[in-house]
């Protein structure tokens, strides 16, 4: 508290120090402005400083009162009046400095008068150039700072809502994480229930799909070669869990190893049609295209379905489209088809920085 009391009576003896140098510079100049050729520089300097309280006050009534209290707010009216008032107070005040120049400086002789002291155009021109000019400078500055302040608050409102966006999109991902999990536990539940032959090899599978979902997911991009592999690593544990009633066709084309997107994009599509898809003629039929190139990246999920049964929409879809919107702002085209016997998902991302 002390420390913030010393550092104001700096900033006011500074700034009153500022104001005494400006206005004697103010001095200066009318004292240069209305000498012209008059030899008796006493009676200028008289002159001068009549004017002073003048010139100040109509000075800081502008940059105190009428720019920062109704200009700047576009109270326009109030201040426009106001305006007037301060004018016609100052013009009566300059004739009585005319007067004080007749009566004070010359004893009533009006030929004795300084020239320019008789005009009142000539004085009036002088003490509102000084005004002008100061009050322009503080409006220059007052924008400046409301500018700086606008600057500060879109940077804070920015910043806010990155810290919203990052606290949503971990919390989807919060979500993936045990719904992903719980679903491919109970498949690991059930065949060591069998003790299946098979058990060691989905452990080993499940340990690199834990990797990927508790660790590599919290980056924000991984290469598409990774989430293509995790893909093939889930397939392959659904094909232990559904045996001969499972037809998988899974297409793959790139032409570039150096493809990244958000990860855990494209898997929980895939975990989706595995759970809400419907056996039809005895058998699961899934088929998984995927084309990318450095550009985009088309991905489609068609999974069979009975004629009475409809997906439905849960943890998996509902959080991929949040995540979309929030990774790829107006550079994603998600379609979803509910058709009478199956169900198709299309995926195109146009390959722009992943907005985390």
């Amino acid at each position: 508290m002390l420390m913030l009391s010393r550092e104001f009576v700096f900033k006011k003896i500074g700034q009153f120090i500022l104001h005494l140098l400006f206005w004697t510079g103010v001095l200066l100049f009318y004292t240069y402005f209305f000498g012209g050729n008059r030899v008796n520089f006493t009676d200028t300097l008289k002159f001068a400083l009549f004017l002073m309280p003048i010139t100040i006050a109509t000075t800081y009534v502008s940059i105190y009162k009428l720019i920062p209290d109704y200009l700047i707010p576009k109270r326009y009216w109030r201040f426009g009046l106001y305006c007037l008032y301060t004018f016609i107070i100052s013009v009566y005040l300059l004739f009585v400095s005319i007067f004080f120049s007749l009566i004070y400086l010359s004893d009533f002789e009006y030929s004795e008068m300084n020239p320019a002291t008789k005009n009142i155009i000539f004085i009036a021109t002088a003490v509102y150039l000084v005004v002008v000019v100061v009050s322009a400078f503080k409006l220059l500055k007052l924008n400046f700072e409301q500018a700086s302040k606008s600057k500060q608050l879109e940077t804070k409102i920015l910043d806010t809502q990155l810290k919203l966006k990052e606290q949503e999109l971990h919390y989807l991902k919060m979500q993936i994480h045990p719904h992903f999990l719980f679903n491919t536990l109970n498949t690991l539940y059930g065949f060591a229930l069998k003790k299946a032959d098979q058990t060691p090899d989905m452990i080993l599978k499940l340990s690199n799909l834990l990797d990927y979902v508790l660790y590599q997911a919290e980056k924000p991009s991984v290469l598409l070669s990774e989430e293509i592999e995790h893909l093939k690593d889930y397939i392959e544990l659904e094909k232990m869990r559904f045996h001969d009633t499972l037809s998988v066709n899974l297409n793959i084309q790139t032409t570039s190893s150096n493809i990244t997107i958000a990860p855990m994009l494209l898997l929980p599509f895939v975990e989706n049609s595995f759970k809400h898809g419907s056996i039809k003629d005895g058998v699961l039929s899934i088929n998984i295209d995927l084309k990318a190139d450095s550009k985009k990246v088309h991905f489609g999920v068609i999974n069979s379905k009975s004629d009475h049964h409809s997906p439905k929409h849960g943890i998996g879809l509902e959080n991929i489209k949040k995540r979309l919107e929030l990774l790829y702002p107006n550079s994603h085209e998600l379609i979803i088809r509910d058709n009478t016997d199956s169900f198709n998902i299309e995926l195109e991302l146009t390959l722009t920085t992943v907005n985390v």
